[in-house]
């Protein structure tokens, strides 16, 4: 289907507003129509007929109050049509959120941020004109022409038959500039979201292109950009002035071929003045809703063309099934409760149709209240298992129990009420120290949020902040230190307290300082809650319940710390790589 039929609003008050916005121009036509005979009538009477002023008033009046009329319907009509397209893109761009909400880390790991962004603001912006002006026109240059012709004809067929056989025209040439300008403006969407994305990639990256010294080349590159979409940009004005001068010399010759034979007609007695004068009157806005349409048809393109990214983003579907709504922000807080039993039961997944899997049929299980750690080298499948858990993925075979219930059975939603994250690169959002706690638990207390800070070892350094809870982190805790963002990392799981933990080991990149101030709270974090934990240096591990060694994407080992020491196979080797070097980590310490 194509993305311009989908734009099309089916239901609620956006459609009551594109029938208000089409009826409201239809009455306009009317009036023109009212106004063209009361002209011909007054014109007609004062020098043909020889009526007095006082005659003739009442056509006057008549005349100034159809334009009013007019004028106040067709404001009437631009109001409902920007209404319309407020709340399309407002529909729109909520349902884009919400969709790649359900798509998850995942998809957007796979995306450019400066793309998407690009289609969610100035995309679904671009909208408006498609909206405002291209849909409703639509209508009114099949409606109005045809009210426009029927009047005419009524006066005089052979006008009408004039009106009728050039009408085709227009539309014609429409068709045949509208396929060039259809693939130039798609040409110029995709130039511009690459832009952006370049654009936003340059940004986050400034300070490596800096340290590189690339800036210079990445700036000349950006400039290459700009310049391209500035020549695709030419293009697409070069057509569209293009068509605009034709449809306006289609429209004016033909109104001209209608001149021609009703004065040729009016000079030998053909035609009654009144009735030529009718028909001239009313030619132009036969063919003005044709050449509006042709306007509108540009400006509401690239509306057309982004729509088409955002359908393929909505056509996408999600890894893991959306459930009922999310709670409302006071309903954050999880449901009180004992940490469950989680079990893996020969789960694989594989990211690709052909391609090795990540897990390829892994079992275990985690008891209530305790630590289940991962271990193995990057890329065995250790942060797959975590998104698994917690539902940004779905297990292609096998399954995944929490209480003897499939995890595939609830709401992944309601699951991640009971679920906290501590990820090994926590996201910080451009707010303040309060805000980014809250995300935890929005409803949150000032003394909750401050007891969580405290068991997080978090308290002492937020209050030497310059103004505490209430300063200002920067997009992404540019203004904070590593450990001090996995302190506040950790205290959002101190105030969700959720009944099951998954930490993706926060400590690996800390200094011995920062490593020891975050390990005790870790400790703390997880007493009587379910924890699966992903290590990245051996230290994390000895006192788990259990670990599990993970390579290729299987179960190699399985025990306690000291069973596997004194069975194991590789764990003993990797606990004798790490007493050599206690920097050593597990066999490359980023995210697998």
């Amino acid at each position: 289907m194509r993305p311009a039929s989908r734009l099309l609003p089916r239901t609620g008050p956006a459609r009551r507003d594109l029938v208000l916005a089409v009826g409201l121009g239809v009455i306009a036509g009317a009036l023109v129509v009212f106004q063209a005979d009361r002209l011909s009538r007054l014109v007609d009477g004062a020098f043909l007929g020889g009526r007095s002023l006082g005659q003739l008033q009442p056509l006057a009046l008549a005349l100034a109050a159809a334009a009013l009329a007019r004028a106040l319907v067709a404001w009437g009509g631009d109001l409902a049509a920007q209404r319309l397209a407020a709340r399309m893109k407002l529909e729109l761009r909520e349902r884009l959120a919400r969709h790649l909400l359900a798509l998850g880390p995942r998809y957007l790991a796979g995306e450019r941020t400066g793309e998407l962004a690009q289609t969610m603001t100035g995309g679904i912006e671009s909208l408006e004109a498609w909206y405002a002006q291209y849909l409703p026109q639509v209508a009114l240059a099949v409606l109005v022409p045809v009210l426009v012709g029927a009047f005419v004809f009524h006066a005089d067929w052979l006008s009408g038959l004039v009106l009728l056989l050039t009408f085709p025209l227009i539309p014609l040439f429409m068709a045949l500039i509208g396929g060039l300008a259809r693939e130039r403006t798609r040409r110029q969407w995709v130039t511009l979201s690459r832009m952006s994305a370049r654009f936003l990639d340059a940004l986050q990256g400034l300070a490596t292109l800096r340290a590189f010294g690339r800036g210079a080349d990445h700036a000349a590159a950006l400039e290459e950009a700009g310049e391209g979409y500035r020549r695709i940009t030419m293009g697409v004005l070069r057509v569209a002035f293009l068509s605009g001068l034709v449809l306006e010399l289609i429209a004016t010759l033909s109104t001209a071929v209608v001149a021609v034979e009703v004065g040729l007609r009016l000079l030998y007695g053909r035609i009654g003045f009144r009735e030529a004068l009718f028909v001239l009157v009313l030619a132009p806005e036969f063919y003005r809703p044709l050449r509006a349409l042709g306007a509108a048809f540009h400006a509401g393109m690239a509306g057309a063309e982004a729509a088409g990214r955002v359908f393929e983003v909505l056509d996408t579907p999600p890894m893991v099934p959306s459930g009922p709504a999310a709670p409302a922000v006071g309903e954050s807080r999880p449901p009180a409760g004992e940490p469950p039993a989680v079990a893996f039961e020969a789960v694989t997944f594989e990211y690709a149709a052909g391609a090795p899997p990540a897990l390829d049929g892994v079992s275990f299980d985690i008891e209530p209240g305790t630590t289940l750690a991962l271990v193995g080298p990057s890329g065995a499948g250790k942060t797959t298992a975590a998104h698994l858990l917690l539902r940004f993925l779905e297990p292609g075979r096998g399954r995944i129990r929490v209480d003897g219930r499939p995890l595939s059975e609830r709401d992944p939603d309601e699951w991640r009420r009971h679920v906290a994250w501590v990820p090994q690169r926590p996201h910080l959002f451009h707010g303040t120290v309060l805000d980014n706690l809250r995300l935890a638990r929005p409803e949150a207390s000032r003394d909750e949020v401050e007891a969580a800070a405290h068991a997080a070892s978090a308290l002492a350094f937020v209050r030497e902040l310059p103004r505490g809870f209430d300063t200002p982190v920067g997009e992404d805790g540019a203004r904070l230190s590593g450990g001090q963002a996995q302190r506040i990392a950790l205290a959002r799981a101190f105030l969700r307290a959720a009944p099951v933990l998954v930490l993706d080991e926060p400590t690996s990149q800390l200094d011995p300082e920062q490593d020891a101030l975050v390990r005790e709270a870790m400790a703390r974090l997880r007493r009587g809650r379910t924890v699966l934990l992903i290590a990245h240096r051996l230290p994390t591990v000895f006192d788990a319940a259990r670990i599990v060694l993970l390579s290729g994407g299987r179960v190699i080992e399985e025990g306690t710390h000291r069973g596997l020491l004194a069975e194991g196979r590789l764990y003993p080797r990797l606990v004798a790589a790490w007493r050599g070097g206690p920097g050593t980590g597990l066999a490359g310490e980023g995210p697998s």
